[in-house]
């Protein structure tokens, strides 16, 4: 075990972990979205775990930092926040915020972490950018709310490790960006009825079961 320190607090870490885990596991919180501890490279595309390490000019990805000797780390400055703010806002600027109606009304990330950055959750300086389809609604069991996802693609990593290959993957690019299913016409379809781990595991309800009404 190695010592570091985050936010004037000695804390002691495996060298070589990962400093977004490492820091989690101490209670220090550092707002995230697409970290998923069993990832080997995580992606880092939430833009949210900024963090300020000594030795580095300017703020980084605390998912993507490994845990040297007597690191020097800083969670809460102005510039990690103004990082992690205008991430957030951009998040929100092309989510549809109608909480009263959504399933992940109250555990849901992203209210979370807006709370935790004294954000609003109508942020005033963007506008608004959703897109024409609010439900994808091809899949046999599950449907896909567009304006709800905030792309962090844990759902397309707990698929792949439960069933060996995902049967779902992003699809489009930049605005248009979607989640997509496949593989549900093949001769042993995954029972995603029963398994619903990516319904489990996405932050913000961006995924569904069907009801009888659908």
């Amino acid at each position: 075990m190695i010592k570091i320190t985050v936010d004037n607090r000695e804390i002691q870490a495996k060298e070589g972990a990962n400093l977004l885990k490492t820091c989690l596991e101490n209670e220090i919180f550092i707002p995230n979205l697409c970290y998923l501890d069993t990832l080997a490279h995580p992606p880092a595309s939430c833009r949210l775990c900024f963090v300020e390490i000594e030795g580095h000019h300017q703020p980084v990805p605390s998912c993507q930092m490994e845990v040297v000797e007597n690191m020097m780390v800083k969670t809460d400055t102005p510039a990690v926040r103004q990082l992690q703010r205008t991430a957030l806002e951009l998040l929100l600027s092309v989510h549809h915020v109608d909480c009263g109606h959504c399933p992940a009304n109250k555990k849901c990330d992203l209210q979370n972490i807006a709370r935790f950055l004294k954000v609003g959750l109508k942020p005033k300086r963007l506008g608004t950018f959703l897109k024409n389809q609010e439900t994808m609604d091809d899949h046999p069991f599950l449907n896909h709310h567009p304006n709800r996802c905030v792309l962090c693609g844990k759902c397309i990593q707990v698929c792949r490790e439960t069933h060996g290959t995902p049967l779902m993957d992003f699809a489009d690019r930049g605005f248009k960006t979607v989640i997509r299913f496949y593989g549900q016409q093949t001769a042993n379809p995954v029972p995603c009825e029963e398994c619903r781990s990516c319904i489990s595991i996405c932050p913000v309800g961006a995924l569904t079961l069907k009801t009888p009404k659908d």
